[in-house]
């Protein structure tokens, strides 16, 4: 038995040192050990031994670590798009209406897809670049492709026409799909943390530390975090994020757990998309210019970031590598000509690049990130890992336990089974619930929570790793609120009740609905 399980590791191990090999970490990862190799730290005599301690010295031990790390979380979110016939064909024919909504907007506009853009142009987006609130383009004529709306009409027809008695009913077709939820004891004992009681940030800033030494709990949390932070460790920094980072460490914590921090290479690389940028106008551009004066401009919170969000989301537009990482869960993007091109080899591209297609709230994923990092470099590459990691999720439809479909039946069973007479009330004024909700999960409460409990929220979400806490907050803010609910009958009325969560504490409100008997 024993011979058998060293040989399943020895190829493991095996798989794992090819795979590395395709990783960008590696050219200067193998660089950096045969420099130790050559250094006199290294002994013949004692090969083995002598680079491993020296590995610990120079901390590529951790570097290493964390690969393996991050390569294994990559294998188990891998999915294709589902079995599911219903969900296939869905998705299939939901990716085939944008494409045609793109191609008969340029129609319209009689533009093209992707063209050169003219020397002139360049040089002035060039000199805008840190400044594009000021680069001036006519925006009048563009519409975003779709909104979050748009895509809930298609999730609610995925299962068929469900039969009930009366035709005014809504149907409730998420609950006729056949995937498996958590219920709210076993999301409990995921979150066990919160669930029992422990203490956790952003309860209460003045709670007092229960370790000696410390007055209060952010005092004892910012020690560990620092020393969190100072090993490097990617699952011990996981670990550390279930109860919530403080604001001074949490930049370095997220980059270090999505493995997103920044080096000469990531910064050349940063370039060249920027260069992309400069050089091909994207009708997907206008797009973005679009989504970020219609959301973050518009945005007491995030107006002031609107320069580096365009930045962002232009070189997001461009990043071959989201697409290549997100291969077979974000379906087939378009292939065009770029007009203008000189040589007709390399005229054609993907449109875009990146393969993701934005829709109108998509800078949102992104603007949170703005409170975290000043250089657009750092932002851009954490906003890029969470993206891939989680949020590509929340728009395209899968079978995933982490998708956006089984989020949205999560949701529903939670409400029907832990707020019966919520999902009675619903029923009774004719409202889906899930209506009520849809852009939370969507755009993972981005815009719609303050910052501040916005990013604790993300915190919980890298600490385990997990979609599954948006349904969650989305049914503890319904409970939360339900006696107003009760006082209204129509769908507006309840968005005017639901409109403002400014003074939504998101950690008290999720562990009150977790400790709940």
């Amino acid at each position: 038995m024993d011979g058998v399980k060293e040989e399943v590791i020895h190829q493991t191990a095996l798989k794992l040192a090819e795979e590395i090999k395709n990783l960008s970490i590696y050219k200067s990862f193998y660089n950096d050990v045969q420099k130790l190799v050559a250094s006199p730290n290294v002994k013949k005599e004692d090969f083995k031994q002598t680079l491993q301690q020296a590995m610990k010295e120079k901390g590529l031990d951790t570097k290493l670590r964390n690969t393996v790390f991050h390569w294994v979380r990559t294998q188990s979110k891998q999915n294709k798009l589902d079995p599911l016939t219903s969900l296939s064909k869905a998705s299939a024919q939901w990716e085939k209406r944008i494409h045609k909504s793109l191609n008969s907007m340029c129609s319209d506009l009689e533009t093209s897809l992707a063209k050169i853009r003219p020397q002139s142009e360049q040089d002035e987006l060039a000199d805008k670049w840190n400044e594009l609130s000021t680069y001036n383009l006519d925006l009048t004529k563009y519409r975003p492709v779709y909104a979050p709306k748009d895509f809930l009409e298609v999730l609610l027809t995925l299962s068929g026409y469900v039969p009930f008695t009366r035709e005014d009913e809504p149907k409730w077709e998420f609950a006729h799909l056949p995937l498996q939820v958590k219920t709210l004891d076993q999301i409990r004992k995921l979150y066990l943390e919160w669930s029992s009681g422990e203490p956790l940030l952003g309860a209460n800033p003045h709670m007092a530390s229960a370790v000696p030494g410390f007055v209060t709990l952010e005092a004892e949390r910012v020690s560990l975090g620092e020393r969190v932070a100072a090993l490097g460790y990617a699952p011990v920094v996981q670990e550390y994020l279930k109860k919530g980072s403080p604001q001074c460490l949490r930049a370095k914590l997220w980059a270090q757990v999505l493995g997103s921090e920044i080096k000469g290479q990531q910064i050349t690389y940063f370039n060249q998309l920027k260069k992309s940028v400069l050089e091909v106008d994207l009708m997907i551009d206008k797009l973005i210019f679009k989504d970020v004066q219609l959301t973050a401009s518009n945005d007491d919170q995030y107006f002031v970031f609107e320069d580096v969000l365009y930045q962002v989301m232009l070189c997001f537009s461009r990043d071959c590598d989201v697409m290549q990482q997100l291969k077979g869960s974000i379906g087939s993007p378009l292939t065009v000509t770029i007009k203008g091109k000189q040589t007709s080899t390399d005229s054609l591209t993907v449109f875009p690049p990146s393969g993701v297609i934005p829709f109108h709230g998509f800078t949102m994923y992104a603007t949170p990130f703005c409170y975290l990092y000043d250089d657009p470099v750092q932002l851009y590459y954490t906003f890029r890992a969470f993206y891939i990691r989680y949020w590509h999720r929340l728009h395209y439809i899968s079978t995933h336990p982490q998708g956006i479909v089984s989020l949205c039946l999560l949701y529903e069973r939670l409400l029907e089974a832990n707020e019966p007479l919520l999902w009675i009330h619903f029923r009774n004024i004719n409202i889906n619930p899930i209506r009520v909700v849809f852009k939370w999960l969507m755009r993972a409460f981005s815009g719609h929570l303050p910052p501040d409990q916005l990013l604790l929220l993300w915190d919980a979400i890298l600490g385990y790793d997990c979609l599954e806490i948006l349904p969650l907050l989305a049914l503890a803010i319904l409970s939360f609120r339900k006696e107003n609910i009760f006082q209204v009958n129509t769908l507006q009325n309840v968005d005017a009740v639901l409109a403002d969560l400014s003074t939504i504490s998101v950690i008290p409100l999720l562990q009150l609905a977790l400790m709940r008997a």
